[in-house]
C-alpha cells in the first residue's frame, strides 16, 4: 500500500463539492491503492454543514480515507497537500456586475494562492470555482514558489459537453468522439472547436454534414449549457462539474492516449496559437502521466476559428485588467 497523500477541497460544504468529495474518498480518482487524507476548507458560516459532511464521510467507512481536516483556514487546509481542488468561489449575486464578481473572488484566490506555499513539493492545483481562468491566474501569481505549470483552470466540463453534443448528433457513443478542443475562457465566449475533432477517426465535418449546425447550435449549446441547466432544474450543474473535475485529475495522472488530447486552462507563454502571454486560456493539452503536460502544437487555425478564439482571449485580457492589482 502506498503512503497516504493529502488532498484539499475548498467550498467543501457546497453542492459541487458534495458531488465530488465522496468519489475522491472512495478511491475512484487517485486509485484503489492510494490512501488519502482529506483537507476540507469552508468559510466560517458553513462550518456546521461541513461537520455534517465529515460525519457522512465517517459513516461511509471508506478504507482508503485515513483522516480528515475540517477547517476555515486556508493555511491549515493546504498544509502538505499534493492536490488542491479549488471548488469554492463566491457566486454572482443580484445586481452584481462581472467586474465585481472578479474582484470579490480575486481576494479569495489571493489568500489561497499565498496559502498554497505550505503545500507539498509535487503539488498540483485545479481551479474549478468561477470565473475559473482568472481565479487560476490570481492564485498562481500569488503562489510565488510554485511553478505556474502546476496550475490548471477547469474547462473539462465544456470539453465533455462538446463531446456529448457531437456524439448525440452523429448517433454514436461518446468514446467515438476524440480531439475536441475548448479554446479561451470558461464562459459564454469560449470556442468549442469541431474543426479538429474526430468521430470514429474521421473528421467531424465528414460525419456531420450540417455545417450550419456545427457553426451555430453546436457552439452556442456548449457555451450556454450551464445557464440552460440552471433554467431547467433551478440549480447549477454541480454533478457534471464534479465529474469533469474527476476526469481532469484522472487525465493528468495517466498518459493521454496517442493521437488524442484534452482541454485545460493553462498559463499562456505567448508562443502558441497567437494567444498572448500572461492569461490562463484553454488549449488542447496532452499529459505524460508523470505530472507533466504540453500544449498540442501544429493545429491549423481557420479564419472562423481565429475570430472565435480572439473574442474569448479579449475577454480574458479584460478580466486580467480588472484584477491587475491582485497579481502579486
Amino acid at each position: 500500500m502506498k503512503s497516504p497523500i493529502r488532498v484539499a477541497i475548498t467550498g467543501a460544504a457546497g453542492q459541487l463539492a458534495y458531488s465530488l468529495i465522496f468519489r475522491v474518498a472512495s478511491g475512484e480518482v487517485f486509485g484503489a491503492d492510494q490512501p488519502l487524507h482529506l483537507n476540507l476548507l469552508e468559510i466560517p458560516p458553513a462550518m456546521k454543514a461541513l461537520h455534517g459532511v465529515g460525519m457522512e464521510l465517517d459513516d461511509c467507512s471508506y478504507p482508503l480515507l485515513r483522516g480528515m481536516t475540517l477547517t476555515d483556514k486556508a493555511e491549515e487546509a493546504f498544509n502538505g497537500i499534493s492536490w488542491g481542488l479549488l471548488v469554492g468561489s463566491k457566486p454572482r449575486g443580484p445586481g452584481m456586475e462581472r467586474k465585481d464578481l472578479l474582484t470579490e473572488n480575486g481576494k479569495i484566490f489571493v489568500g489561497q494562492g499565498k496559502a498554497l506555499e505550505r503545500a507539498a513539493p509535487e503539488l498540483r492545483v485545479l481551479v474549478v470555482g468561477n470565473p475559473a481562468n482568472t481565479n487560476c491566474l490570481i492564485a498562481l501569481k500569488n503562489a510565488r514558489s510554485i511553478p505556474a505549470e502546476r496550475f490548471h483552470a477547469m474547462t473539462r466540463l465544456d470539453h465533455n459537453r462538446a463531446r456529448a453534443q457531437l456524439a448525440g448528433k452523429a448517433g454514436v457513443g461518446i468514446d467515438k468522439v476524440t480531439n475536441v478542443t475548448i479554446w479561451g475562457n470558461h464562459s459564454a465566449t469560449q470556442f468549442p472547436d469541431f474543426l479538429h475533432a474526430k468521430i470514429g477517426g474521421q473528421p467531424v465535418t465528414d460525419v456531420i454534414s450540417e455545417r450550419a449546425w456545427l457553426e451555430g447550435d453546436f457552439i452556442t449549446t456548449v457555451q450556454k449549457r450551464g445557464a440552460a441547466i440552471i433554467e431547467a432544474r433551478g440549480l447549477s450543474s454541480a454533478a457534471s462539474a464534479a465529474n469533469a473535475a474527476i476526469d481532469h485529475v484522472k487525465s493528468m495522472l495517466a498518459a493521454t492516449p496517442k493521437g488524442d488530447w484534452i482541454s485545460s486552462g493553462v498559463l499562456s507563454n505567448g508562443k502558441s496559437y497567437g494567444i498572448p502571454e500572461g492569461i490562463v486560456s484553454s488549449f488542447p493539452v496532452r499529459s505524460n502521466g508523470k505530472g507533466g503536460w504540453e500544449i498540442v502544437q501544429g493545429l491549423e487555425i481557420s479564419e472562423f476559428a481565429r475570430r472565435k478564439i480572439d473574442a474569448s482571449v479579449k475577454e480574458l485580457q479584460e478580466e486580467r485588467a480588472v484584477i491587475a492589482d491582485l497579481l502579486g
